[in-house]
């Protein structure tokens, strides 16, 4: 079973091929938000360098949210054309569960946060229980103020995704509170592909995006009205 696995929700772009949940190969990009003139490129020079042609996947898998507005749509879109045009079955998962699934062998807490501005982010928490990881909490959009109080000051909890450095930054110092390692931090297309391994994968035209918020463009009519 081979496995295609995307992810375009911040300004890394993330691409990654696993044959029978083992991972073939991955691409880390930092496209600069130019994931729509990369993505395909990137996606067939990957399969290319690992001997693949994309006629041979089997199933894709992306990120659906949270994130970049338009860069999840670039995601979806791409995963939804691909898995169309050769009618092969799509899954979408969250952003923060992926960024936890990459990041599962760390002990404690895995406090998963994406940068929302204002002091606010987008963030899940995540811990191994029984050896499975478990969800301690839906994803949320809430102020860094607020997720400070939520994490535990007597255990460990590890910072992971592009929001880890500003929530490190903006509260206490716990001794046992403390960055993931950089290859593990942010989110990537591989920790997508082990998200998606409990998941339905379906029709591609099942995929629905998950932003958690209205865009910024929504927020300034609804106040003009």
């Amino acid at each position: 079973m081979l496995t295609l696995g995307i992810d375009c929700s911040a300004g890394f772009l993330s691409a990654a091929v696993a044959q029978n949940m083992r991972l073939v190969d991955e691409t880390l990009l930092h496209s600069g938000q130019k994931h729509s003139e990369t993505l395909l490129t990137v996606i067939d020079e990957l399969l290319g360098s690992c001997g693949l042609a994309i006629a041979q996947v089997d199933r894709v898998c992306v990120t659906h949210g949270p994130g970049s507005f338009t860069g999840l749509r670039i995601g979806a879109a791409t995963a939804k054309g691909l898995a169309i045009a050769r009618n092969i079955p799509c899954a979408g998962v969250s952003t923060l569960a992926a960024i936890a699934a990459g990041a599962s062998d760390l002990p404690g807490t895995l406090c998963c946060a994406m940068d929302a501005r204002r002091l606010q982010v987008y963030n899940a928490q995540f811990a191994m229980r029984n050896s499975q990881l478990t969800r301690l909490c839906d994803d949320q959009a809430i102020a860094i103020a607020e997720l400070e109080q939520q994490l535990p000051a007597d255990s460990p909890v590890w910072f992971c995704g592009d929001g880890a450095q500003l929530c490190y930054d903006n509260m206490a110092k716990h001794a046992n509170w403390q960055l993931a390692p950089e290859p593990v931090r942010v989110q990537r297309a591989w920790g997508a592909i082990l998200a998606a391994r409990d998941e339905d994968y379906a029709c591609a035209t099942q995929l629905q995006l998950n932003y958690l918020r209205p865009s910024q463009a929504e927020r300034e009519r609804n106040i003009i009205i």
